[in-house]
């Protein structure tokens, strides 16, 4: 927001060649405001302007907080000293994540600017498997020896603490690099200063695999509340840390796939602007095929029921009614069910108890929803704008009836698929409420026109 305050200023001074002064009117901002004026310059090759004034440090950060295409655009525009200087910037994890999801000529070209140790540890990142707590970890981190003293400690912080990703934690190894606990920095310099770093007031040692799922290290930063853990090995060597503002990240990500598969499409991968239109096709097309091959199921059920349909058209009249409420009750299940799980509110052992709950909830909102249309159809009759072929009680009760098992069997259906999903070790995501709503349009028509069947057999549908 204050980078967008001072866009037109920046841009004069831009324009003028006043270098001085715009290096004066950046200092002040926030690395993420100065991210968010670049990317509202609409002058090009402005970034470029704006990063060979900025110092590296700051350049760096800049970058960081750049969207992907705008960051491949830079490295593009930008000579080779500039890449390298924001490059050594960044820490490691980003280094990594970068050169991932580059173009291979672009890539070529960063790799050449990276130091040798700088080129180590980003494709020592890239060997772990993508969406693992390896690849976001860095290994620039503080590591004390359990044979130093608080004043030791200290003194080693000092010394190797520069350009590390956090200082707020300090973690204790032995020569072998086992991660043997860790220590806040507050309470080394509050310490003895003669006492040994394993006598300094600690927490229990929480650590997690290189190889853990991303969206288990979010769950494990939710659980123990840490600014920061250890990534360690099979055998406990450590490797690396992840930060909070890492996890951040991954959180976003992983919620904008969820949200992205409940709507009923494969998740993008990528922002909207940067997908591409067949791509965009690919994602969507498959789902909107299976769905639409789905809702034939309910031509072939209405077809099913022709007789009666031809019969008494006033029975068709209220399909659109009938299984859009089950849709509806479907959807709002699988959605609460599905957040429910990826938010670890419930476990699959807890399927029975929401068997249970969901069976009654569907059965009350099935029959309020029937109430209501009940008195609708009464009330449409009274006044005169519909007749309902003389039989307006016959077929407000056969709508009543027909909604409370079609919002039960829906709120059912919504809720265990979820369950049965997560079962199989698929995401629960995938049971997006397009599909839901599709299994049950079929299914509603079915207990739709079995009720009527029943309640108006002796009078519209006599002889059926």
């Amino acid at each position: 927001m204050i980078g967008s305050l001072l866009q037109p200023e920046i841009e004069e001074l831009i324009r003028n060649q006043q270098w001085n002064e715009l290096r004066e009117a950046l200092a002040g901002l926030d690395p993420s405001d100065i991210a968010e004026l670049i990317l509202d310059l609409p002058e090009e090759r402005a970034d470029v302007a704006i990063f060979r004034i900025l110092p590296r440090d700051s350049a760096a950060t800049v970058f960081s907080h750049l969207p992907p295409d705008h960051q491949e655009h830079l490295l593009r525009a930008l000579s080779n000293e500039q890449m390298r200087s924001v490059l050594a910037g960044m820490s490691p994890d980003d280094q990594a994540r970068l050169i991932e999801h580059l173009p291979a000529e672009v890539t070529r070209r960063l790799l050449e600017v990276l130091s040798p140790e700088e080129l180590s540890q980003a494709r020592d990142l890239l060997g772990y498997p993508p969406n693992t707590a390896g690849r976001f970890m860095t290994p620039k981190y503080v590591a004390l020896f359990p044979e130093m003293t608080a004043e030791q400690a200290l003194a080693y912080t000092r010394q190797f603490g520069r350009g590390k990703e956090t200082l707020n934690v300090l973690y204790i190894v032995d020569r072998n690099g086992i991660l043997l606990g860790d220590v806040r920095l507050g309470a080394v310099v509050t310490a003895d200063p003669n006492s040994t770093v394993p006598e300094i007031e600690g927490r229990p040692v929480v650590s997690i695999p290189a190889t853990m799922d991303r969206q288990d290290v979010v769950q494990e930063f939710r659980k123990y509340d840490r600014s920061a853990l250890p990534v360690v090995d099979d055998q406990g060597h450590m490797l690396g840390i992840i930060t909070v503002d890492d996890v951040l990240d991954v959180a976003e990500e992983e919620a904008t796939e969820d949200i992205q598969k409940i709507g009923g499409m494969e998740a993008l991968d990528a922002p909207y602007t940067q997908v591409g239109f067949f791509d965009m096709l690919k994602k969507r097309g498959g789902w909107l095929a299976a769905l639409f091959l789905g809702e034939t199921l309910t031509a072939t059920a209405m077809g099913h029921f022709e007789k009666e349909i031809a019969r008494a058209a006033v029975v068709a009249l209220f399909v659109p009614l009938i299984i859009s409420s089950g849709g509806n009750s479907g959807s709002q299940a699988t959605s609460i069910i599905i957040r429910a799980l990826a938010l670890r509110e419930l476990k699959l052992r807890d399927w029975w108890w929401v068997f249970g709950r969901e069976i009654a909830s569907g059965f009350a909102l099935g029959a309020f929803l029937g109430a209501v249309g009940f008195c609708r159809i009464v009330l449409w009759h009274y006044l005169g704008w519909a007749h309902y072929d003389g039989h307006p009680y016959l077929i407000a009760t056969t709508v009543w009836v027909s909604l409370i098992g079609v919002v039960t069997f829906g709120s059912l259906v919504g809720a265990m698929l979820p369950f049965i999903l997560r079962r199989v070790g698929l995401d629960p995501a995938t049971a997006s409420a397009p599909f839901v709503a599709t299994l049950v349009d079929v299914t509603g028509l079915v207990i739709y026109f079995t009720v009527a069947l029943l309640i108006l057999h002796n009078t519209l549908l006599k002889g059926v």
